[in-house]
């Protein structure tokens, strides 16, 4: 199963969106861009209306948001893959369908203390699973170790699942879910507020891969 890293992008502009995609694009195959409302979550990030620059990158849309629904109808055109948080559907299948239906990819998000359970009757259905190994809403956020068990039951569940994970990956803790059965790596701090940006990526991938 093919492992990689995934920058993660927080803005709060336009400019500031286009600055932090320039300065990965050139060496990232996938980015992700964290979408925050201030409800789901307290932080605000990419809450207007941002357009994407013309990048090779694929670009995978972190939906932090309470009303997904609403966000995929207005802009799913933008982005390849939706990752919304399970948290917040009231009908996971009518997003699943929704997705599937605008020919793009879908995954869902689980915070630290949502069950695997919850989403095993649509694993079949999904392109992925993003387990948060932190809470939430911020940049630098803290890794909570005791995730790494929720990525090796998912793993056992569903052997041939992309699981991707995110939240205080850096070099001293991408080995732990590499080794739990995790095969998506977002970083976000430890890629973006690095004084050399390409140096930091390439020390996570040279980790896993």
């Amino acid at each position: 199963m093919k492992k990689i890293v995934i920058p993660a992008i927080i803005a709060k502009n336009q400019t500031e969106l286009e600055l932090r995609i320039k300065k990965v694009q050139n060496f990232a195959e996938i980015i992700q861009l964290d979408f925050m409302d201030g409800v789901f979550v307290s932080n605000h990030s990419i809450d207007f209306d941002f357009k994407i620059p013309n990048i090779d990158c694929l670009i995978e849309a972190h939906l932090m948001v309470k009303n997904p629904v609403e966000w995929i109808v207005k802009n799913h055109l933008k982005i390849d893959m939706i990752l919304t948080h399970f948290e917040t559907l009231i009908n996971p299948q009518k997003v699943i369908d929704i997705v599937r239906n605008e020919g793009k990819k879908i995954g869902f998000v689980l915070n630290p203390e949502t069950s695997l359970d919850e989403i095993v009757d649509y694993l079949d259905q999904l392109d992925q699973v993003l387990i948060m190994t932190v809470n939430p809403g911020f940049y630098g956020s803290p890794f909570i170790p005791e995730i790494v068990n929720k990525i090796s039951k998912l793993r056992e569940i569903s052997p041939n699942i992309n699981i991707e994970v995110d939240g205080g990956i850096t070099d001293k803790t991408i080995n732990i879910v590499d080794e739990a059965g995790a095969n998506m790596f977002v970083s976000g701090s430890y890629i973006i507020k690095s004084k050399n940006i390409k140096q930091a990526f390439n020390s996570l991938n040279k980790i896993v891969i």
